[in-house]
C-alpha cells in the first residue's frame, strides 16, 4: 500500500523532496503546491501525472494525501503544519520546524492529540557518515567525549529572511545533539553584519555540557571557500567528518594525550602522546534524504514515532533559541533551563541498517 504524499514549497529543497518520495515504493506524490505558477508548471512538465495547485487548503481536503511535506519560508512552517494537523495530515517539516520553541510544543501537543507524525527534515542525521560517527561514539570505542569543534562557511547563499544562525546553525545543532546524546547546561554566541542587511552573515557559538564537554560552531557566509568539518575528540580516539570528502568522509584516529604527575615533583607534570593508526570506515552511498523520506513513510505505516521527531526539533529551535538571546546581549553566556521534558522513549531508530 501507498502512503499518498503532497509537497508544499516547489523551490530548490521541495524539488528534492519530490525527487526522493517519487521513486520510493511506497510513497505516491499525489500534489505539490507553491503560489508561484511557473514554479508549478516546471514541476508537472517533470511529474505529469502529479496534481499541482496554489491553494493549500486542497491539499487538506484531498483524501489521497496521508502526509505533508513542507519545504517554505521558516515563518510560514507553524501555521502550515498545525492546519495539516488539525486536517489529519501527517507532517514532515523543513528545518528549523518552527522559529520559537512554543510553537514546536504545540506542535507536538496537537499531533500526539490527533495520533499523526510530526517529523523534521535533519537530513544530516540520515547521512552514512554521522550514522557511522553515532555508532562509534555509542559503542565506546571512541570514549568520554572531550569535546565538539564545527565549521560550517562558504560564500552564501545569503537569505533574505534570517541570518546565518537560522540558516546554516540547525544542520550543526542536530548533529551535535544526536551524536553528545548530553544536556546542554549554558550557551553563548557572537555574530556581525558586514552586509548592508539587518542580518548577521558570520557567527560563533560555544555550548557547554553538564560535564566538561564543550562544542564550539564557526558559521559564516562570507568566506572565500567552502567547508564542511567537524571534529570529535575522544578520551581513546578522535575523529573527522569532511562533508566535501568524496570517499573518505569520516576518519578515527587512534591518537591522543595521557598526563601523569611525577610522585617526586608534584609541581611536574608529564604528557604521553600516542600516535596509532587512521581508519576510514567504508560507508554507505545511499542519498541521505532518500532515507529521510523514507523514514517519514515508514513511521506512518508502522505508527512509530520517527528518527527527527518533535523533540528533535523542539532542542534545535531551543539552542537557537538561546544563542539569539546571546547575540541580542551582546554575547552573554545564557543558562539553559532543564528542557520541558526528557528525550523522547523511542521504540525504534531508523529503519536502515548500518552495514558499513
Amino acid at each position: 500500500m501507498q502512503i499518498g504524499v503532497a509537497i508544499v514549497g516547489c523551490g530548490y529543497w521541495g524539488q528534492n523532496l519530490i525527487r526522493n518520495f517519487w521513486q520510493l515504493e511506497t510513497a505516491a506524490v499525489a500534489m505539490v503546491c507553491d503560489e508561484d505558477a511557473a514554479c508549478l508548471e516546471r514541476t508537472v512538465r517533470c511529474y505529469p501525472t502529479v496534481k499541482a495547485t496554489r491553494h493549500f487548503e486542497e491539499i487538506l481536503s484531498d483524501t489521497r494525501v496521508d502526509g505533508v511535506a513542507i519545504a517554505t519560508p521558516v515563518s510560514t512552517h507553524f501555521q502550515l503544519a498545525r492546519r495539516a494537523l488539525e486536517a489529519g495530515k501527517h507532517v514532515l517539516v523543513e528545518k528549523p520546524i518552527c522559529q520559537t520553541s512554543l510553537e514546536v510544543l504545540e506542535l507536538m501537543e496537537l499531533a500526539q492529540r490527533r495520533r499523526r507524525v510530526l517529523m523534521v527534515d535533519h537530513t544530516f542525521l540520515y547521512t552514512a557518515a554521522v550514522r557511522r560517527m553515532k555508532q562509534l561514539i555509542a559503542s565506546g570505542e571512541i570514549g568520554g567525549l572531550l569535546y565538539y569543534d564545527s565549521v560550517r562557511v562558504n560564500l552564501g547563499l545569503v537569505q533574505s529572511d534570517t541570518n546565518v544562525l537560522w540558516d546554516l546553525g540547525p544542520h550543526d545543532f542536530s548533529i551535535m545533539d544526536h551524536l553528545c546524546d548530553l544536556e546542554p547546561r549554558s550557551i553563548q554566541a557572537s555574530a556581525a553584519s558586514h552586509l548592508d542587511c539587518p542580518f548577521e552573515d558570520i557567527a560563533y557559538v560555544t555550548v557547554r555540557f553538564q560535564n566538561s564537554l564543550m562544542a564550539h560552531f564557526h558559521l559564516n557566509w562570507l568566506a572565500p571557500v567552502k567547508v564542511r568539518l567537524t571534529l570529535v575528540g575522544g578520551s581513546k580516539k578522535m575523529l573527522v567528518y569532511d562533508d566535501l570528502e568524496p570517499s573518505e568522509k569520516v576518519k578515527v584516529y587512534d591518537r591522543g594525550i595521557t598526563v601523569r604527575h611525577d610522585p617526586e615533583r608534584r609541581s611536574r607534570m608529564l604528557a604521553g602522546y600516542r600516535h596509532g593508526d587512521m581508519l576510514a570506515p567504508q560507508l554507505d552511498t545511499t542519498e541521505a534524504l532518500r532515507l529521510m523520506a523514507q523514514e517519514f513513510i515508514s513511521s506512518i505505516g508502522e505508527n512509530r514515532t520517527p528518527l527527527t521527531d518533535g523533540v528533535s526539533g523542539y532542542r534545535v529551535v531551543r539552542l537557537l533559541e538561546a544563542a539569539q538571546q546571546s547575540i541580542e546581549q551582546n554575547g552573554r553566556e545564557i543558562e539553559l533551563a532543564e528542557p520541558v521534558f526528557a528525550r523522547s522513549v523511542r521504540t525504534s531508530r531508523l529503519a536502515v541498517s548500518i552495514t558499513e
